[in-house]
């Protein structure tokens, strides 16, 4: 009995020296070290924003490297003619179209009437459409329920202008479509002979400026030029006078005495104004006297000045 207890304690004894560890001793510290910060999800091969961020850097290697040229706002009209007075006007100088596109649900006014006999007439195919086909078709831009779709706007030449004696616009970096649509609507109204534009960096003849101008896109021609200062030393050379609209200006507008003479107006951009050599080329620099007000908008300017001009050539 007494040697089977030495041996059962022996035993036990033997056990718990074997297992027995000093302290932690750090063992395991590897098991309990985290694996960093869990990646982005942009960096998990398996996630779909990984697989979104590879598909970004194809397209991206595709550019073209270097300084990107700004893009031609006159060289890409759109093909649409949006708002009552823009589609009835276009359809009554017959120009082409293809499609007119009405909203199923409009209520028709005498306008309405007459847009869709016009299209009826010269066999333009009329069709029924929602209100978010429209929406979608203008881009945002208010349709008041019709569109039509017309050919790219065609531009004259700069010199075919030169046919009239009455005042030309010239705009100097107009970026606003419409502010360009509310200068052909007063080139129109005011009897001027056409408007010339940039070819590159400018506003061009878009849906913005179909929409503003009323439908006078249809009767005021506009040209585009590859450099104005070219352009307008070849409006000197046929006889006219050039004068350039700046709040600065050597002379009050209404007492420039080139205003009964064959003239160009130049209007400058929005915010910078005429350029250092279209200024140097201009004859005369005038001013629009105004009260309390820092400046006016570029198509205010330039409707005041296009009526001044106007009226003298008619007298």
């Amino acid at each position: 009995m007494a040697g089977n207890s030495k041996r059962r304690g022996a035993t036990r004894n033997a056990g718990s020296k074997k297992g027995a560890q000093v302290g932690t001793g750090g063992h395991g510290r590897k098991a309990l070290e985290g694996k960093g910060p869990t990646p982005k999800a942009e960096d998990r091969p398996y996630h779909k924003a990984y697989k979104a961020k590879k598909r970004a850097e194809v397209e991206a290697a595709k550019k073209p490297k270097g300084r990107v040229t700004p893009r031609d706002r006159t060289s890409a009209s759109a093909e649409l003619a949006i708002g009552r007075n823009s589609v009835l006007e276009a359809l009554r100088m017959n120009v082409p179209s293809t499609g007119l596109s009405i909203f199923n649900r409009i209520d028709a006014d005498a306008r309405i009437t007459e847009i869709v006999s016009l299209a009826v007439e010269h066999g333009v195919h009329v069709r029924e459409v929602t209100k978010a086909t429209l929406d979608a078709m203008a881009g945002g831009s208010p349709h008041q329920g019709v569109a039509l779709e017309v050919p790219s706007y065609e531009y004259a030449d700069a010199e075919d202008l030169l046919a009239s004696d009455a005042p030309i616009a010239v705009l100097d970096g107009i970026q606003d479509p419409r502010n360009l649509g509310a200068i052909m609507r007063s080139a129109a109204a005011f009897g001027a002979a056409g408007i010339v534009v940039p070819e590159r960096r400018a506003a061009g003849v878009t849906v913005a400026a179909w929409k503003v101008s009323a439908g006078a896109a249809a009767r005021i021609p506009v040209a585009r030029a590859t450099n104005l200062t070219r352009t307008l030393e070849t409006y000197k050379s046929a006889g006219r006078f050039v004068i350039g609209l700046d709040a600065g200006g050597e002379v009050d507008l209404h007492e420039s005495t080139l205003l009964g003479e064959p003239l160009v107006i130049v209007v400058g951009s929005e915010g910078a104004g005429i350029s250092r050599l279209v200024r140097e080329t201009c004859d005369q620099i005038v001013s629009i006297p105004i009260g309390e007000v820092e400046s006016l908008n570029a198509s205010v300017a330039a409707s005041i000045a296009l009526y001044e001009a106007g009226r003298a050539h008619r007298r």
